[in-house]
């Protein structure tokens, strides 16, 4: 339904233009870097419509193909954390067959503070002052 409507948009814009363009019939002047011609009003409007659409359907194109690289990674990556998690179930499966209570742990991505020099010896660092 969504494509639809799309189209019918598409088609009501399309009509717009033409309309427009068919009224604007005058030689206009077009100015480029090295020079300057005439150019009827319609193919001026007309180049420029289709300019944008293919520019915006450019766009749309390489965003696309940027989201479904995306997803292929994170289906991927999603598919190393499920077997992860079964391999991790299947282990505390066996360890409930043998009747063994591992030890509760808590496991954060938070990195351990690093040890300065002063610590290791268990002195306080001396200050400069």
């Amino acid at each position: 339904m969504k494509m639809q409507w799309l189209i019918l948009l598409a088609l009501i814009f399309a009509v717009i233009i033409a309309v427009f363009a068919v009224v604007n019939v005058d030689a206009v002047p077009v100015d480029y870097i090295f020079g300057e011609t005439e150019f009827p009003l319609i193919l001026v409007i007309l180049a420029s419509a289709l300019l944008g659409f293919l520019l915006s359907g450019v766009v749309a194109i390489a965003r696309t193909y940027s989201l479904q690289r995306k997803v292929k990674a994170l289906q991927k990556e999603m598919a190393v954390k499920e077997s992860l998690i079964a391999t991790q179930q299947n282990e505390i499966s066996e360890y409930q067959k043998a009747g063994v209570v591992p030890d509760a742990q808590i496991v954060t991505n938070e990195e351990k503070p690093v040890a300065t020099h002063a610590d290791e010896f268990g002195r306080e660092p001396k200050s400069d002052l």
